[in-house]
């Protein structure tokens, strides 16, 4: 029932790579919020509730929506991909939604397969898998399983605002370090200092290493871009406080977006390589299925004056499409607009003499699975 506006939105993104998306009418932001449109998502069944005359009733109340949280016991927790231009096969992620609310999120559109919008459900209707630390360990100890790095928190954010109640990444975390399993870490929040204990001793023992994501330095655009995030300075101070305590810690600009923030990408890299960040790379703004619409909604509703100017340049540099799956482009994109983006980035890295190896910190060399009280002890 929540997914009424689908009703109304659903023409709006079936073409949106051929057109230019419309102004969205659901236009009033939600303070704290990254949109508050709640779009139905792409295999929604829309359900219409409708009064005594036939006319549709407005049954979405957006005004001050609170988060829910829903408890799920999964059925499995390490996931594989084969994607080539992603530097890990496997990943684990312990949340489904994520209450940062970043417009832009890739993971938005994950929200279709609960039948839940990959708007503003998506950051205000989450799902905590319960069992994942008991999964973990149990595919861990699976004789078939072959150690090799995995990357916790990928869709959404392992450190999200829940995690400090629930702690299932802290659980994940303390079942790598038993069993010397090396794990990927990438996040925006500062709760990730919570954990610094174990993840100085990960470090120790080349489990472990960190990429702190920083879109922007500016905090005016991070509360509309990102609004329940920290700010650009404090997730300086979190890489500084990770390298001072011997962890591997890179940074990844991301996204990129064009007459958004893409102004700021010197002056980030330099800022991340003055607190010690070891690596630093970019990923150009991505907009697959329901984000772009939601992303056009925002640029219209914040920076009406240059909304279809930043959607053309986004077309601009992927073939004419506001997105582009291809693999080897979509992270960074084609064309002159994103040669550009890339050669700038390139010669700022190279001037802060940071480079992009990511995962060269880990070792998998003393995985092994813990005894167990019970099992039986080898006799030789």
């Amino acid at each position: 029932m929540y997914s009424i506006l689908g009703v109304f939105m659903s023409a709006s993104f079936t073409n949106i790579n051929d057109q230019k998306s419309e102004k969205s009418p659901f236009n009033n932001p939600i303070k704290g919020r990254g949109t508050a449109n709640n779009m139905a998502g792409r295999f929604a069944i829309t359900l219409l509730e409708v009064d005594e005359n036939g006319e549709a009733i407005a049954l979405l109340e957006t005004s001050s929506p609170k988060t829910e949280v829903r408890y799920e016991r999964a059925k499995s927790i390490i996931s594989r991909n084969s994607s080539p231009d992603i530097p890990f096969r496997m990943s684990v992620n312990p949340y489904k939604g994520c209450e940062h609310g970043c417009v832009y999120c890739f993971a938005r559109p994950t929200h279709a397969y609960l039948d839940l919008s990959p708007g503003l459900d998506f950051e205000t209707k989450l799902v905590a898998k319960t069992n994942a630390a008991f999964l973990f360990e149990e595919e861990l100890a699976h004789p078939n399983y072959r150690c090799e790095p995995i990357a916790l928190g990928i869709n959404t954010d392992a450190y999200q605002p829940i995690e400090k109640q629930l702690k299932i990444t802290r659980q994940l975390l303390e079942i790598a370090l038993a069993h010397h399993q090396p794990i990927s870490l990438i996040t925006k929040s500062t709760l990730i200092l919570r954990d610094i204990d174990l993840l100085t001793q990960m470090a120790e023992k080349k489990l472990i290493h960190v990429a702190v994501s920083v879109t922007t330095l500016n905090n005016d655009l991070k509360r509309i871009l990102e609004p329940r995030t920290a700010s650009g300075k404090t997730r300086l101070h979190v890489i500084k406080t990770l390298r001072e305590a011997g962890i591997p810690v890179s940074v990844l600009v991301a996204p990129v977006i064009p007459f958004i923030n893409d102004n700021e990408l010197e002056e980030i890299v330099a800022a991340c390589a003055e607190v010690g960040a070891q690596s630093i790379n970019y990923i150009m703004l991505r907009l697959p299925h329901e984000v772009a619409p939601l992303f056009s909604d925002w640029l219209h509703q914040h920076y009406p004056d240059r909304a279809e100017h930043v959607l053309q340049r986004i077309m601009d540099m992927r073939g004419g499409k506001l997105y582009n799956s291809q693999f080897g482009k979509r992270m960074t994109g084609e064309g002159i607009f994103a040669d550009l983006i890339k050669q700038r980035f390139h010669v700022a890295r190279r001037k802060y003499g940071l480079d992009d190896n990511r995962l060269s910190y880990l070792d998998c060399r003393h995985f092994a699975v813990p005894p167990k009280e019970g099992d039986q002890m080898a006799l030789f």
